[in-house]
């Protein structure tokens, strides 16, 4: 006869509880990469926000986790998300009786922190048909087929076209040892977009915290002039191009083109299956430009549970009452920005 199921709290400094919840994340494969408890170290430690990582287990089994991540913010309220700087969250679990008793504490920890909402960023389809969602965002994931000329084929002529402009630009793509040039052309690249930079300590982190499972790839000129970076997650079978950022420069010598192919080539060697492009919002640029190689969007069901708010918050550049603030953000010196910028975004998530 079994026991019966218990919850436990994770904590940064509990290192076995902490490889039991990886082992279990690494065997579900419904988890991602943003389930593996590291997060919960670098973002309590870099932002300072308290999480509320659960687990549920039966007779020592571990059948269920939760990440959450409590972020209090004057100017974007207090919530509770599954998982703030994720694409992907919600619960993570082996049977219906560990997800119903994850989902009703953390309903409880909300309840009991006085939070204005509990947010999980489901990649799996819709979990509460009652629940509010939001419908802004939607993911590109596609198979990485075996051939490297297969996956060049695979790309549509338009956009193959550019990547192999970029191929005869003689560009090159180098694997960075740190972060340093990838967070150069990232917090230029945001700043030209009239959004906060996070900072730099924060990929430092990802890249101590992960270790080689985090990999910045950059793209040069032939003069060696850095164009184009990009820092991306190894999970499992997947390659995820997380974040990213390109000099002015980039376009006119198809850098951006080049640096995902030389990604997405690499992944193929490696023998990866999945290259996930990761979250955009519909209607944008970088929504065309998943669009235009080839993927096709997958529905993201970001789902709330409403306590203090009578509507799903829009903390995003597409609301129109931040758009005189992007307007200054851009005018801003880059030095200041950088030094104003993590302050803000750290509460955005």
């Amino acid at each position: 006869m079994s026991g019966p199921l218990q919850i436990a709290r994770l904590t940064a400094r509990d290192q076995a509880l902490s490889e039991r919840w990886d082992a279990f994340v690494q065997a579900q494969p419904q988890a991602t990469f943003f389930h593996l408890s590291g997060w919960l170290r670098v973002i309590e430690a870099v932002f300072g926000h308290r999480g509320h990582y659960l687990l549920a287990e039966r007779d020592g089994c571990v059948e269920g986790v939760l990440p959450l991540v409590e972020v209090k913010s004057r100017l974007f309220g207090h919530s509770l998300a599954s998982l703030p700087f994720a694409v992907y969250g919600g619960v993570v679990a082996s049977t219906p009786e560990a997800a119903a008793a994850l989902e009703t504490e953390a309903e409880r920890i909300a309840k009991a922190r006085g939070v204005q909402h509990l947010e999980y960023r489901n990649l799996g389809g819709v979990r509460h048909e009652d629940w509010p969602r939001q419908d802004l965002y939607v993911t590109f994931r596609k198979e990485i087929l075996p051939e490297e000329e297969a996956n060049m084929l695979a790309i549509p002529r338009k956009q193959r076209a550019m990547v192999r402009k970029g191929i005869k630009n003689e560009l090159r793509a180098e694997i960075d040892a740190g972060v340093d040039r990838f967070f150069d052309l990232y917090a230029d690249n945001v700043h030209r977009h009239g959004t906060p930079a996070l900072p730099k300590r924060y990929f430092e982190a990802l890249a101590q915290e992960f270790g080689d499972v985090v990999e910045v790839l950059t793209v040069t000129a032939p003069d060696g002039q850095p164009l184009s970076s990009v820092l991306s997650f190894y999970f499992r079978d997947e390659v995820l191009p997380y974040y990213a950022g390109d000099a002015e420069a980039a376009r006119d010598l198809a850098a951006n083109d080049f640096k995902y192919w030389e990604l997405m080539r690499r992944a193929c060697a490696r023998g990866l299956k999945v290259f996930d492009y990761g979250r955009s919002k519909q209607g944008t640029g970088s929504y065309s430009f998943k669009k235009n190689w080839g993927f096709e969007p997958q529905p993201l069901s970001y789902e709330y549970r409403l306590f203090k708010r009578d509507a799903v918050p829009q903390n995003n550049p597409n609301n129109p009452k931040y758009q005189l603030l992007i307007k200054t953000w851009r005018r801003l010196p880059l030095g200041v920005v950088n030094w104003l910028g993590p302050h803000i975004v750290k509460n955005l998530g």
